[in-house]
């Protein structure tokens, strides 16, 4: 009996020692595992982004081309008696380019000289009752008729140019057929304009008149004040831009159709916000651009910013953020959205 009483009470020392033991192992496990999964931040810079007035200076590229241009042609087929100018040459509105053969003219001239003694005649014998007035009305139609025939018989043979400008290409010889085909290019290069391809953004913003500064590739250190001669009614639906045409008087014709030009404009100021060029992420295989915002000090968003102008090391931003903004400027490499962060100083 003092035996079974001895092992029943050391029993329960034994049971309690082992859970104790086994309760200590399981809790030291419970720690470590709950230690290894707790998320590490990354340590980050920021940097507070403010809303500045920023110029709306914009520069474009495009090709001088003349202010307008004109082939030199006959309606119908005929041939060339001669040609009067040469390429190069520079020409006054309503000067004789080029001669046609003069054949037919001359002899549409005659019948409508015949045209106009028959009407003289039967309109006096009309005036004496010998004439009926509609005889008379079907002259003066005929005689309408040729003269409009004739006036055009004579554009076509003496070819005349419409604009003053300098004669840059000729297609025939003396003695050719032309079959109606252009024979001489006349452009008019005082003024000359550049075509723009401008944002939809300023499209309000684009006046007439507006200055606009010209440099030239191949003429380094000059500049050449034009200004905004013609804005398109309509937005491309496409490329969201609007045609914009710029003039410049081009007396001494130091700007040629065909020369690469840089053309500036300003359009005033905004108020947009300015971030570093280092806070831009590119999204690849896009054009998209975004930015690592500092969310309650703890986390990151991955916000889309539509950005404007370069300015030295910083950018205008369109779109996406708003004045007071931290956004990351170090550590971005090891960032996706939601990443938790540890700000440094």
């Amino acid at each position: 009996m003092k035996t079974t009483k001895r092992m029943v009470s050391a029993f329960p020392l034994w049971g309690i020692g082992g859970l104790l033991l086994l309760a200590g192992c399981g809790g030291g496990g419970a720690a470590t595992e709950q230690t290894a999964s707790a998320p590490t931040a990354v340590e980050v810079k920021v940097e507070t982004v403010h809303v500045q007035s920023v110029e709306q200076a914009q520069e474009y590229t495009g090709d001088i081309t003349p202010y307008s241009k004109n082939m030199i042609a006959s309606q119908t087929a005929m041939r060339i008696e001669k040609i009067l100018v040469e390429v190069g040459d520079y020409v006054k509105a309503g000067q004789l380019l080029v001669k046609m053969e003069e054949s037919a003219y001359l002899q549409a001239k005659l019948q409508l000289e015949n045209l106009k003694t028959d009407y003289s005649r039967s309109y006096a014998l009309h005036e004496t009752g010998g004439v009926s007035k509609q005889v008379i009305d079907q002259l003066k139609t005929q005689l309408d008729v040729t003269e409009e025939s004739v006036a055009n018989l004579y554009k076509n043979t003496y070819l005349l140019s419409p604009i003053a400008g300098i004669v840059t290409s000729r297609s025939f010889d003396n003695g050719d057929m032309t079959g109606g085909q252009p024979i001489l290019q006349v452009q008019q290069l005082k003024p000359v304009k550049i075509k723009l391809n401008i944002q939809e953004q300023y499209f309000s913003a684009i006046k007439l008149n507006m200055p606009a500064t010209i440099k030239l590739d191949v003429l380094p250190g000059r500049e050449f004040q034009g200004k905004v001669h013609l804005v398109y009614p309509t937005v491309d639906a496409v490329s969201h831009t609007v045609t914009t045409e710029i003039v410049w008087e081009n007396d001494r014709l130091e700007l040629r159709p065909g020369m690469f030009a840089r053309v500036a404009l300003n359009f005033g100021t905004k108020d947009h916000v300015v971030v570093p060029d280092k806070a831009i992420v590119k999204q690849p295989g896009t054009d998209d651009r975004y930015v690592y915002v500092l969310q309650n000090d703890q986390t990151v968003s991955y916000t889309k910013v539509e950005l404007g102008q370069r300015l030295g090391d910083r950018y205008e931003v369109l779109s996406g953020l708003k004045d007071g903004n931290r956004v990351v400027v170090a550590g971005i490499s090891k960032l996706i959205n939601g990443t938790l962060v540890r700000v440094m100083n």
